[in-house]
């Protein structure tokens, strides 16, 4: 029996007509990035697990797609722990990995210890920490600061459903080198081009400070519970203010604190207003109102650019506002459509202070946006967002032939319009049945309609060309150097 073709669950198989649009989105950003002086890398599909695992906080953590070392790994693990394991249960129930559990109970540990000797790489999580770490080995080849733009397939290993892939594209800006908050203004003014450049008006630019959040930590609980209360609020949108307060109620927050929490990052209303409200709920707070005297930079900023080209972005400062991974520490964005019913983000970023200092370079700081290329894709499909034109093929003429002595002329005019730079195709096939020989012209007519081609290319017997535009279904009778200065005007 043949196998039944598939795909993994959160991948997709993309056609003709889909990645002709995909990448419309990826030249239209690139350009904005181009325009912005930031200079295109790529790094590896996989990276070593040192340099992923501990940068996305344990929620990220577990998203991480690992990847099974060559060989058979467990034949190694069995000989260096014959001691400890079942042999038999972990040969028989793989790659369920039910295996015994040590003496002391711990299987959390075994899992970690199997883990580790048997995978040491994995799918990129995002393109910023394989960024970093491409910084850290490059240092002495870099001028700084250094402005970096990235578009490459990413994988996380997340439950798949509407928006929401295993394997997606980044489309990613960063700086590193510099501290100015003249970089995050440069970054919002480039997701606003961007986004109009591709019909994307009607979208929301959210903003926080991971200083303000620390602040609201310590003035609801404690500094040490910034890692918590950011976990839980960046998941406010999936499960509601309740979800959020019994997740945070189930790990010692009383309900005063947790009252004091919404109470802040709740306050809704114009970007200086709230932020005037927050200061006075953070003043004791010295790394929130840091926070706050940033933020209020760039909203001054960005305040300053609408008066200067009268174009309004619209960015809005939220205080619930989290971005989970647990690199951030300063500004933080996110950007979701206005339009359509797809309301998850399309983008989001941030400013990383520490994050080369892992990798042994300390004291350089990033700041760095991404634009999420699927998810754009759909709101702008759903919306109708795509110029038209975008067709499947970027064939301009098909030549079209009737018979041998005709097709032979065929290979030399196509060979011509070629040379001048017209895509062109020549319909391989003559007509074969007394059938298609009554209307010759059928077939190949056919295939230029269904792919959109608009020009065709008719040679004649008696060597005449007849140029005819399928899109006003007129016909033209012209010489090869009249044809070609015709397709190329």
């Amino acid at each position: 029996m043949a196998q039944k073709p598939s795909i993994p669950k959160g991948t997709r198989d993309f056609g003709p007509a889909e990645v002709q649009k995909r990448k419309y989105i990826l030249t239209t950003i690139e350009t904005v990035f181009k325009k912005y002086g930031f200079m295109p890398i790529e790094t590896p599909t996989m990276e070593n697990l040192s340099t992923l695992e501990g940068k996305y906080g344990d929620e990220g953590d577990k998203l991480l797609f690992r990847v099974l070392n060559s060989g058979n790994p467990f034949d190694e693990l069995i000989e260096e722990d014959n001691e400890r394991f079942n042999l038999k249960q972990l040969n028989s129930h793989l790659p369920n990995i039910e295996i015994s559990v040590p003496e002391d109970g711990k299987r959390s540990r075994l899992l970690k210890s199997i883990l580790r000797k048997t995978t040491e790489k994995g799918l990129r999580y995002d393109l910023t920490v394989p960024f970093a770490r491409y910084v850290v080995m490059n240092r002495n080849e870099i001028t700084f600061p250094f402005k970096r733009y990235q578009m490459q397939p990413v994988w996380r290993a997340d439950r798949p459903q509407k928006g929401r892939y295993r394997e997606f594209w980044q489309c990613d800006a960063d700086v590193v080198g510099s501290d100015s908050l003249l970089n995050e203004l440069d970054l919002i003014q480039m997701y606003d081009e961007a986004f109009r450049k591709l019909g994307i008006e009607k979208y929301e630019l959210r903003m926080n400070n991971r200083k303000v959040l620390a602040g609201i930590a310590e003035v609801v609980k404690s500094v040490d519970a910034m890692s918590s209360i950011a976990v839980a609020i960046d998941k406010l949108d999936k499960i509601g203010e309740e979800g959020v307060r019994k997740e945070l109620s189930e790990q010692g927050f009383k309900s005063d604190e947790l009252n004091r929490l919404f109470d802040i990052i709740t306050i809704k209303g114009e970007n200086k207003i709230i932020l005037n409200q927050l200061k006075s709920k953070l003043q004791s707070s010295t790394e929130g109102l840091k926070g706050i005297e940033e933020l209020e930079f760039i909203f001054n900023g960005i305040e300053q650019i609408t008066q200067a080209t009268d174009n309004t972005i619209n960015i809005t400062a939220d205080f619930s506002l989290a971005r989970g991974l647990s690199y951030y520490t300063g500004c933080i964005f996110e950007v979701v459509s206005s339009e359509g019913t797809l309301t998850s983000s399309i983008g989001g970023g941030g400013r990383y202070d520490n994050l080369t200092g892992i990798f042994g370079l300390p004291n350089v700081s990033g700041v760095g946006i991404s634009f999420g290329l699927d998810r754009i894709y759909d709101v702008m499909d759903e919306l109708k967002l795509f110029p038209e034109g975008l067709n499947a093929t970027s064939t301009k003429v098909l030549v079209c032939a009737f018979d041998e002595p005709t097709l032979q002329t065929g290979i030399s005019i196509t060979k011509q319009l070629r040379d001048a730079g017209i895509a062109s195709e020549l319909y391989p096939e003559l007509p074969k049945s007394n059938k298609e020989k009554e209307k010759p012209m059928l077939k190949p007519m056919n295939y230029a309609d269904a792919l959109q081609i608009p020009y065709t290319l008719i040679l004649k017997s008696d060597g005449s060309l007849v140029l005819k535009n399928m899109i006003e279904k007129t016909e033209t009778t012209l010489s090869i150097t009249d044809i070609i200065h015709h397709l190329t005007k």
